[in-house]
């Protein structure tokens, strides 16, 4: 069994067919799904998905490319949806400089309230980091998760070892997408063959970033078992072995109901 710990299945990409990709992910082992939210008027959605599927958990956030407008009572709000019984965590935050739609004094705000929530509610956080790698380090080492047991996954990771390790060694995990399978991706590869296998999560970000095999077409849960795959490869091990360390690596981050083997049920 395997959980895609990242994938937008809200999105509109999949309004004409959620239930068939849903009896898919299943039917490919793929038992568990966490949609993250991307900003306020998205965490009901993602909660309403999660209570329609037995097999759909849910993250509450607000993204930075999301997080312009932000103001400080947002957490009141997001510690509202947070208490929903099958949220698991606090996401999809994070920063985000490619994009130029936040400044990033306020993504920084929005950051540093959200992972303060995320410890006072002992969940961990789903974090997004693009071309931010420096400045994401500093305030996550800054933040009272630094140390914590679960602090949470730095997602579709594509930095450097040295952001790699920062995070590692603050007790984050790594989650790898569809990039660590492509063909020109021997810089990702190397890091993720390096990663300790108790701190890797494997995810889709689906409906993006579809792995090799299914490249230039929408991404769905199913094909994170192409990344898992690939990652088992790179560690020279079985599939199906690294398949239960990854769900078991879930199910530690972000509690034992992502796990199906430790509640009866697959």
């Amino acid at each position: 069994m395997l959980v895609d710990t990242h994938c937008h299945l809200d999105f509109e990409h999949f309004d004409s067919d959620r239930d068939q990709i849903v009896d898919r992910a299943a039917a490919s082992g793929v038992s568990r799904i966490i949609v993250p939210a991307v900003n306020l008027d998205n965490c009901p959605a993602v909660l309403r998905l999660a209570e329609a599927y037995s097999g759909v958990y849910a993250a509450v956030g607000v993204h930075p490319n999301s997080s312009a407008a932000w103001q400080d009572r947002w957490v009141d709000t997001i510690r509202d949806f947070a208490r929903h019984h099958k949220a698991v965590a606090i996401g999809e935050i994070g920063l985000d400089y490619h994009w130029d739609t936040s400044p990033k004094e306020v993504q920084h705000r929005a950051l540093v309230a959200q992972v303060t929530l995320a410890a006072e509610l002992d969940l961990p956080v789903i974090i997004h980091n693009r071309e931010s790698s420096d400045d994401l380090i500093r305030l996550l080492a800054d933040s009272p998760l630094n140390g914590l047991p679960r602090p949470g996954v730095l997602h579709s990771f594509s930095a450097d070892w040295q952001t790699a390790q920062a995070a590692l060694d603050m007790g984050f995990y790594l989650g790898f997408t569809g990039p660590v399978t492509f063909k020109n991706a021997d810089d990702l590869g190397r890091i993720a063959a390096r990663v300790p296998l108790n701190r890797i999560l494997v995810e889709t970000d689906a409906p993006f970033l579809a792995p090799q095999r299914r490249r230039g077409k929408r991404n769905e849960p199913a094909n994170v078992v192409f990344i898992a795959e690939r990652i088992a490869d790179l560690h020279d091990m079985d599939t199906t072995l690294f398949a239960q360390q990854t769900t078991a690596n879930a199910a530690r981050l972000f509690g034992s109901q992502l796990n199906p083997s430790e509640n009866g049920n697959a």
